[in-house]
């Protein structure tokens, strides 16, 4: 009869041990699905630097790379360099825009960039190929959006609805960078009516915000409402800090924190936000800032 309820006994705390167990695999494989992402925009250093800017990315446990696209390169090296983030289970996202896309001829270079892209991922392997389109457009720094502001936020929804047609045909994930200030802006036009912000969430699969603030309550309080917003319409939202020298204001970026305080502020947002299914991880700007930051 011990020897029953002994067995009974253990049998159970085996049981617990594997649940247990389960539930936090289950929260690791969690947090390992979000993105830690980063752009690269001297893509000149995946042809002078190829192994070195795997490494660091690989040590920064980086898994999604927004990398400039610069059609003076040759493929073989944008080859090259995907081939082997793609073994180290990078993805590699094809990052490109700028405010002059706003402007009446920019679909021109926007048709530059889907136009190479396309022929680009034809003519490569699988393992080679970019996993989705990044765009970083902001259409405030046209000198449009001073002058007649409600033109030049329709010609961006212009420029994002022409993009997602672009990147369906490729069979590719639309993503773009956003401050978080869009939340304040309106609009009203052909497109409807409403906040940017939520407008420009409903088009895409994801949206890095660029919450640039120094401290976690700043950047958990100005978040806020897109996480909100991405979760009630199933969408991503990826929280972006600078890390680079700013004149903007002392608490922009962590340039002068170090990488330590860093780390623990995002922790603490990360902590905030870690049970809304819209927050997907955080994106470090840049690569080039992110090597030479103090740790």
């Amino acid at each position: 009869m011990v020897s029953r309820l002994l067995s009974k006994a253990i049998i159970v705390f085996i049981v617990t041990i594997v649940s247990t167990l389960g539930l936090s695999m289950g929260k690791v494989d969690a947090m390992a699905m979000q993105d830690r992402a980063t752009w690269l925009w001297d893509t000149a250093k995946i042809v002078e630097d190829e192994s070195g800017v795997l490494s660091f990315l690989e040590s920064k446990q980086v898994n999604k790379l927004y990398l400039q696209i610069n059609s003076d390169i040759a493929s073989n090296y944008y080859k090259s360099f995907i081939d082997k983030a793609t073994a180290k289970g990078i993805k590699v996202y094809a990052l490109d825009g700028s405010a002059s896309w706003v402007s009446t001829e920019g679909y021109k270079m926007q048709d530059q960039l889907f136009d190479w892209l396309h022929t680009y991922n034809e003519n490569a392997a699988a393992t080679e190929q970019f996993s989705g389109v990044h765009l970083d457009v902001e259409p405030y720094l046209n000198s449009g959006w001073s002058s007649n502001q409600a033109k030049t936020i329709e010609s961006y929804q212009a420029l994002l609805i022409r993009a997602k047609g672009d990147t369906d045909r490729l069979h590719l994930p639309l993503e773009v960078d956003m401050p978080f200030w869009f939340d304040e802006i309106t609009y009203k036009n052909q497109f409807g009516k409403g906040l940017l912000a939520d407008w420009v969430i409903d088009q895409v699969e994801s949206v890095s915000i660029m919450a640039y603030r120094d401290a976690a309550k700043d950047i958990i309080n100005i978040v806020e409402h897109e996480i909100n917003y991405a979760k009630k319409v199933k969408k991503s939202i990826v929280i972006a800090v600078e890390i680079g020298a700013s004149d903007e204001g002392e608490n922009i970026t962590f340039y002068d924190d170090g990488e330590a305080y860093m780390n623990k502020q995002l922790a603490q947002v990360h902590q905030q936000y870690a049970n809304k299914k819209s927050y997907n991880g955080f994106a470090i700007h840049h690569v080039d800032s992110w090597m030479n930051m103090q740790r």
